[in-house]
């Protein structure tokens, strides 16, 4: 069991919504939730039954664990303005470095790798959680609370955890831009996306078997220039085109 057992949620975004969330249903004692917007604090802070705060002032100083569930670059900013807290102070985002906090005296990482959206149901025990401590006592502790959440947690330190930010980058943000490239090209010739949908469900359960590389198909991994050539051809959006060229030049030279 964790050390950890009374957290403050900064933030009210997406990624607050549902990690507090999961902390509330894990047992937790969520005592506050702080957003500069006060009605925002308050509806994250109805669902956890915790008391919603709008002044960074007056978070309290005797929680095991402030979250900084905020954008990246606010993250040292709102760092800055909290009061000097006694417990673990982490931050949740992928791409910045744990010494954002340095000035605490215990900090680290709790980063959960997942899509977040207010509108959609997440199921946090299949959402790997990144950890990483200014110490040994912080990172058990932080792993701890983990594992209360999740079966799949990590440790990883700030390098390691800003490579695999922008490894699911590609594999989340990258390819659903292109699935709804492809929707839009479906609608604009009364062609029904739902066509797609079990290529699109297959490809995805393939690239979880292995590498990605051994499961390519396709015209580009054929090198089959005359079908790239008609493709080419067809796509009339300027943008499009050259990302599909991009695309497979970068598959041919794999």
């Amino acid at each position: 069991m964790s050390s950890i057992k009374k957290v403050v949620i900064l933030g009210t975004g997406n990624v607050a919504w549902h990690l507090s969330f999961a902390l509330f249903k894990a047992g937790l004692d969520l005592v506050q939730v702080f957003g500069r917007n006060a009605d925002s604090a308050k509806e994250v802070a109805k669902r956890v039954l915790a008391e919603p705060v709008s002044t960074i002032n007056d978070v309290v100083e005797n929680a095991d664990l402030y979250l900084l569930c905020i954008s990246d670059k606010n993250i040292a900013e709102v760092a800055k303005k909290l009061p000097e807290v006694k417990g673990i102070v982490a931050h949740t985002s992928g791409s910045v470095s744990m010494d954002v906090l340095s000035q605490f005296q215990e900090y680290g990482v709790f980063y959960p790798l997942q899509t977040f959206k207010k509108s959609a149901e997440v199921v946090f025990e299949k959402v790997p959680i990144l950890c990483e401590g200014s110490s040994n006592q912080a990172e058990s502790a932080l792993m701890s609370l983990a594992f209360e959440l999740s079966e799949n947690v990590f440790s990883l330190n700030s390098v390691q955890r800003q490579k695999l930010h922008v490894a699911a980058v590609i594999a989340n943000n990258f390819t659903n831009h292109l699935f709804a490239q492809a929707y839009r090209l479906c609608a604009e010739n009364n062609i029904p996306f739902e066509v797609l949908h079990p290529l699109i469900l297959e490809t995805a359960r393939k690239a979880t078997l292995g590498n990605p590389a051994d499961y390519q198909t396709g015209p580009a991994h054929r090198k089959d220039e005359e079908t790239i050539g008609k493709h080419l051809n067809l796509i009339e959006n300027a943008a499009l085109r050259d990302l599909y060229a991009l695309i497979t030049k970068s598959i041919e030279q794999q």
